[in-house]
């Protein structure tokens, strides 16, 4: 008797967690749309969709277009009822997301701010976190938690950041961090967490290699709503793969990463830093640049092939460069269909859904999605 009841328990929380999710990716839907589309009889999802109501989770909006009959109530997701915040650190910067639980984003900032592992850094963080949440006139009864992205191993397992050659850390368990902020903390690699965003909200069934090409480069994959974190939780580090044997040295120490080839500075060093101006000048058909631009999707089209023969699926390509590689890929997918064994025309290289703050944003994203687990 008591293994039916958590049966029974266990196809109710399904069943409502399929009707939650499907109110949040259609916008304004009626309990009839929902039944039809869910096969899930309709006095089950008038149940449902009431108490979704009497929690806060789902609001009536009015009512829909009559079809002939009586008109439906409209529902949609009460998006204001619960908050996430995405925060990235990284070597020189901090990145802050603010969403809503339709996944909206509500405000975003990026703050230069140099790492340093000590107590004083993490307390003005959590400082520009509250102004910033001032700023955005956000509820802190409603936020869920706090999503934090770290450039480095983060072991979920052990409850710590391992390593991290960008940032300096070696064994820094998550609680000496989370200790500094007033809401429950969840943490995540930088590019798992750019995963995380191009793929959590999309179709279930994508299968997809993301490759992270910020200040450092870093990867991950992500199948079937879930990022792939491999046994070690060092899955996807594309970035210190060996692509030129005896190579220029990598900031890891070795030599030939594709992370000293692929890395954004590699572009901005010669622009004064600032990354958008290589590509503006590039645009322009400045030679130098183009010359650079040239070697980069070089190595580039090296990897994404070499990443695409072990994986054969889709390669998102996001980090810094990332925002500014939609008017390139045509280039990119030529120089890798060069190399493809099959003959391939490289248009499993897609850019990403994010142009700006993805990590942060990703890290947002695996605090709404943990609750909406539970729903």
């Amino acid at each position: 008797m008591e293994k039916k009841q958590l049966s029974n328990m266990e196809i109710k929380k399904n069943n409502r967690n399929r009707i939650f999710r499907y109110i949040r990716s259609h916008g304004t839907v009626s309990n009839p749309d929902i039944a039809y589309k869910t096969k899930i009889s309709l006095p089950t999802v008038t149940q449902i969709t009431k108490e979704l109501i009497g929690r806060g989770l789902v609001e009536e909006s009015g009512e829909l277009q009559s079809t002939g009959g009586r008109r439906a109530k409209a529902l949609s997701i009460a998006s204001w009822a619960k908050l996430a915040v995405g925060l990235d650190l990284t070597k020189n910067h901090i990145g802050l997301v603010l969403i809503d639980l339709s996944g909206n984003v509500l405000n975003r900032t990026r703050v230069g701010k140099p790492f340093v592992q000590q107590s004083s850094y993490y307390q003005e963080v959590n400082e520009l976190l509250e102004d910033f949440l001032d700023k955005s006139g956000a509820d802190r009864q409603r936020i869920l938690g706090l999503g934090i992205s770290f450039p480095g191993i983060v072991n979920l397992d052990r409850q710590t950041i391992t390593y991290s050659h960008a940032l300096g850390i070696r064994e820094l368990p998550f609680e000496m961090v989370s200790a500094f902020f007033p809401y429950p903390c969840f943490f995540l690699n930088d590019a798992n967490a750019g995963a995380y965003g191009e793929g959590i909200d999309g179709e279930q069934s994508r299968h997809f290699f993301y490759l992270s090409l910020s200040n450092t480069v870093g990867g991950s994959l992500f199948a079937e709503g879930e990022l792939i974190q491999g046994q070690n939780f060092r899955c996807g580090e594309a970035g210190h793969m060996t692509i030129v044997p005896n190579g220029e040295c990598c900031y890891c120490g070795k030599q030939g990463c594709l992370d000293a080839y692929c890395n954004a500075t590699r572009l901005s060093n010669i622009t004064e830093g600032k990354l958008e101006l290589f590509f503006t000048r590039l645009a322009q058909g400045d030679p130098d640049v183009t010359q650079v631009w040239e070697e980069y999707t070089d190595y580039l089209a090296i990897a994404l092939n070499n990443i695409h023969m072990l994986l054969d699926c889709e390669i998102v390509l996001g980090g810094y460069v990332g925002n500014y590689i939609a008017p390139h890929l045509p280039l990119i997918r030529q120089k890798v269909a060069q190399r493809n064994t099959f003959g391939e025309e490289g248009q499993f290289i897609k850019e990403s859904r994010h142009k700006t703050g993805t990590a942060a944003l990703g890290a947002a994203m695996k605090v709404m999605e943990t609750f909406i687990q539970q729903i």
